[in-house]
């Protein structure tokens, strides 16, 4: 099966649809700051964006607060070509937990993740198409743990259905995360340990556990 490069078909498209007399719109999904940095970086010299914090998966709220507040304040000091904007969504969480009924279980990276992949970009394409946006993307394709493939397909129907171009991406390409974390730690984020939800919180506790269970049997 031929694998598509999804960072050739962005800078195909930006190629395309850029130029310094037409400065398109983008809508960014962000999963939080980190992520988002090199993302902006790379996107605002070609494209008006703005950041669209949505992601009522995070867990608990006291978290979600914090990365918003982080992902609000690297916005605002960021200097970039064109105007950047932050949109946050709203944070409720009873649809993430609909979403996840019957995949409570399930181990991170699987079903349960393509859903809330689905969940928050459809948010995003729903803004994008309502508020005039000539593109959607979102930043969780620079995570060397989310599955850029199943991340465009999910963009590539969306934008079929809502009437907006979605914005190919895999920003983990040309060392994209390593920028991030050079970006994060220049700007001091806060930097989580864990994906968000509750869920994915749990099997990084159990591992921290299992990790330090087997140190304690080897010294034993």
């Amino acid at each position: 099966m031929n694998t598509v490069n999804y960072q050739k078909e962005m800078e195909r498209l930006i190629q395309e649809n850029c130029s310094k007399e037409r400065v398109p719109k983008l809508l960014l999904h962000s999963c939080c700051a980190p992520c988002s940095s090199y993302c902006i970086a790379c996107l605002a010299e070609y494209f008006e964006v703005t950041v669209f914090y949505y992601n009522p998966n995070i867990y608990p709220p006291e978290e979600y607060e914090m990365r918003a507040k982080e992902q609000k304040r690297f916005v605002q000091e960021f200097p970039v070509k064109y105007p950047l904007h932050y949109v946050e969504g709203a944070y409720d969480t009873r649809r993430f937990y609909e979403m996840a009924q019957g995949m409570e279980h399930l181990p991170e990276g699987g079903e349960r993740c393509f859903a809330c992949y689905e969940l928050r970009l459809r948010e995003a394409a729903e803004y994008a198409g309502k508020h005039g946006f000539d593109f959607f993307t979102t930043t969780l394709s620079i995570s060397p743990l989310k599955n850029a493939q199943k991340l465009n397909e999910i963009g590539s129907r969306l934008e079929q259905e809502y009437n907006v171009r979605y914005l190919y991406s895999d920003f983990k390409k040309k060392d994209g995360y390593k920028k991030s974390t050079e970006i994060s730690r220049e700007y001091g984020m806060y930097r989580q340990n864990y994906c968000g939800c509750v869920y994915s919180l749990r099997e990084r506790e159990d591992s921290l556990q299992c990790h330090q269970s087997l140190i304690d049997d080897s010294v034993h």
